[in-house]
């Protein structure tokens, strides 16, 4: 099988034909979630400040472009409510680290779960199960806040 280099083709499939189902999966599994919360949004990032230390081109950073080094989604959850336990806010990203022919996912930079080349399609199950993953960290970060509250 032939690498695909990433590049705008590549970064365009990513945005807007894996990130969509993706987040789609991941509401899903927040319904039970989010009530807990004042307000919350889950959207599509791209990070257009980090600037790829191998690049020998001055080319501005975007997805036009295709040099764009990590996309994902972001999660923001605002105002807990949750009787005695101090109102809180938690943000949480899932990240594509993206690589010369394939990209990683996990919920940084540094903590891969997955990696895959560029335009591979993803299954149902693999999407499903990173966005289980995904969700049973937030699950285990508010559990954290809930046990530790911020006095």
């Amino acid at each position: 099988m032939v690498q695909h280099p990433k590049d705008k083709e590549a970064l365009s499939h990513l945005y807007n034909k894996v990130l969509p189902p993706l987040a789609e999966r991941i509401y899903q599994h927040l319904t039970q979630i989010t009530p807990l919360f004042d307000d919350f949004g889950l959207e599509k990032i791209v990070d257009t400040w980090t600037k790829d230390p191998n690049a020998t081109s001055g080319k501005e950073i975007s997805l036009e472009n295709g040099n764009v080094l990590y996309m994902g989604l972001r999660l923001q959850l605002t105002g807990f409510q949750g009787g005695s336990v101090p109102p809180f806010d938690l943000r949480k990203d899932l990240l594509f680290t993206l690589g010369y022919s394939s990209y990683e996912v996990g919920p940084d930079k540094n903590t891969p779960w997955t990696e895959k080349p560029y335009l591979q399609p993803w299954t149902t199950s693999e999407m499903e199960e990173l966005a289980e993953r995904w969700c049973g960290e937030l699950i285990d970060d508010i559990t954290a806040k809930l046990q530790t509250p911020e006095r």
